[in-house]
């Protein structure tokens, strides 16, 4: 089949790009052309892909996406595919993979009433009532059950457009049998002492994932635990600026290192002792489950889809809504001790043993060719 498939932007270091990256080679596995449109691009190109640049520039997200949407409508009227694959919500899509959580919900919760009156909040409550509102046609791969309560709560969507996903966690983030010795040269490389306790925080977009959450932790044990030497690893891809201004004002700027975008974060995930992800939101986050088939203990906020997983291997703390940094901050305190440390590494990698994390783009593969093929199948009909 001929497939095209939506992303307004790519870059190396998203979670939502890298699936995207994954499910296209996938369906490429399987025979198929795949078409992509997009308006910014960074990295190496897909092999064997037709990309196709959409010049959509406008000074508003909304404006932008409108002008997208336009273009690859008129190529696809003069070119036209089999099906149309999105990963960010819009109208007239077959299937739609649901990375991002429910923006009517955050929006309605989160939110004020003066910000539902905006062209913004028009547009993107627009869009996602075209994928979702009961009586459309729009196959919908979801990632996480939490997410899918919130979609079914507000739009009805009949059960059968909805297929949940299981996790997509590359193979390659498994602790391998040499785990300890890249450790200690992931360690050696950074410059981190052996007794040094090292907390990871991976994700582009700063705020969401909490990285002012984390930096508020580590200056908090700087004047709690003296004795212990902390040290804050901030990978991703984002603007710095504040953050490291919030690092200066607590006077922890020796005790934070931005590494920017990474591609060896199983390394890194070898050589920490502790994530910490205390996002404000997260449809299911694959960095908690990297962590856990790598062995590394984990401290989270219940709003991550995935956070049920962290719970079920007991590969770590997961802090109750609504948040309180005082619990952050004793939960990070608790992973002073080894012990502790050891016991959630154990569980965490049996657990990935036991569970299937692992094949989420196979199994989402196979549904796009078939929802795409069901809805060709009726058209003939």
């Amino acid at each position: 089949m001929r497939l095209a498939l939506l992303l307004y932007k790519y870059f190396p270091y998203g979670g939502l790009q890298r699936d995207f990256r994954c499910f296209v080679q996938e369906l490429q596995q399987r025979g198929h052309q795949c078409r992509v449109y997009y308006i910014s691009w960074q990295g190496e190109p897909l092999a064997g892909a037709d990309l196709r640049r959409v010049p959509a520039f406008a000074i508003s997200n909304y404006r932008r996406n409108e002008r997208f949407l336009r273009w690859v409508q008129s190529d696809l009227a003069r070119d036209p595919v089999d099906g149309v694959i999105g990963f960010n919500k819009m109208p007239g899509l077959d299937v739609y993979y649901a990375a991002d959580p429910c923006y009517l919900d955050k929006a309605l919760t989160e939110r004020g009433w003066l910000y539902r009156q905006g062209a913004r909040y028009r547009h993107f409550a627009a869009w996602e009532r075209a994928v979702f509102e009961v009586g459309n046609d729009t196959d919908i791969l979801l990632i996480s059950e939490t997410e899918r309560a919130k979609f079914e709560q507000h739009y009805h969507t009949q059960p059968e457009r909805l297929h949940l996903l299981p996790p997509g966690v590359s193979p390659d983030r498994r602790a391998p049998p040499d785990a300890p010795a890249r450790r200690k040269a992931m360690r050696q490389s950074l410059d981190l002492e052996a007794q040094e306790l090292v907390l990871l925080l991976v994700g582009s977009g700063f705020i969401t994932k909490g990285l002012d959450r984390a930096i508020h932790t580590v200056a908090k044990m700087r004047e709690a635990q003296p004795s212990v030497k902390v040290r804050l690893l901030v990978v991703g891809q984002d603007n710095e600026r504040q953050f490291k201004r919030l690092s200066k004002r607590l006077d922890v700027t020796d005790r934070v290192t931005f590494l920017g975008g990474r591609d060896d974060v199983a390394d890194l995930m070898l050589g920490a002792d502790l994530l910490i992800h205390p996002a404000r939101a997260e449809a299911a986050g694959v960095v908690l489950l990297e962590a856990v088939v790598a062995g590394l203990p984990i401290v989270v906020t219940d709003v991550c889809g995935y956070a049920h997983h962290v719970v079920a291997a007991r590969a770590g703390i997961v802090l109750p809504a609504p948040f309180s940094q005082k619990q952050l901050d004793r939960a990070v305190m608790r992973y002073i001790d080894g012990v502790f440390r050891a016991d959630c590494r154990s569980s965490a990698l049996l657990y990935s043993e036991m569970m299937d994390l692992y094949s989420m783009h196979s199994t989402g593969a196979d549904l796009m060719v078939n929802c795409i093929r069901q809805k060709l199948e009726r058209a003939d009909d």
